[in-house]
């Protein structure tokens, strides 16, 4: 086995099982489609949006902008060579989705855990098609 230092460039034409990668894309293409949704209903201020932002404790306006911050996290992720910058972004904008159904009260499985399940695919989709990501958070092997 060999170490990775710091510096080293990780090389790229490793290639990966199949299986991996398939695994990985599928955890991609998921969020990615369900946030794409998402973003685009607040971009389009549809009537039911506006009704859940109240809700929600917002400002009926404030859904176009939310889904445009949406939008551009969610390209930044698609796009393989910010896909890590996109995630981090959408990590942040997932935890105040999480803040926002934790403040209202809402239902812990469906609602406020919601979120995470996302993050949980982003993350796992990009740490399985990504050497980079993998030699930077190596998992190991219990002693």
């Amino acid at each position: 086995m060999t170490t990775q230092t710091i510096g080293q460039p990780v090389p790229r034409a490793t290639s990966l099982p199949a299986s991996r990668l398939w695994t990985g894309r599928v955890l991609t293409v998921i969020p990615i489609l369900f946030l794409l949704f998402d973003g685009a209903a607040k971009v389009m201020n549809v009537a039911p949006v506006r009704e859940t932002m109240a809700q929600l404790g917002y400002l009926a306006d404030v859904g176009v902008g939310i889904g445009i911050i949406l939008l551009a996290c969610v390209a930044l992720y698609a796009i393989p060579r910010t896909s890590v910058l996109g995630a981090i972004l959408l990590t942040g904008y997932l935890g105040g989705a999480i803040a926002t159904h934790v403040r209202i009260g809402s239902p812990l499985f469906s609602h406020t855990l919601f979120p995470i399940y996302i993050a949980a695919m982003v993350w796992s989709g990009l740490y399985l098609r990504d050497a980079r990501l993998r030699a930077l958070l190596p998992l190991r092997a219990a002693d």
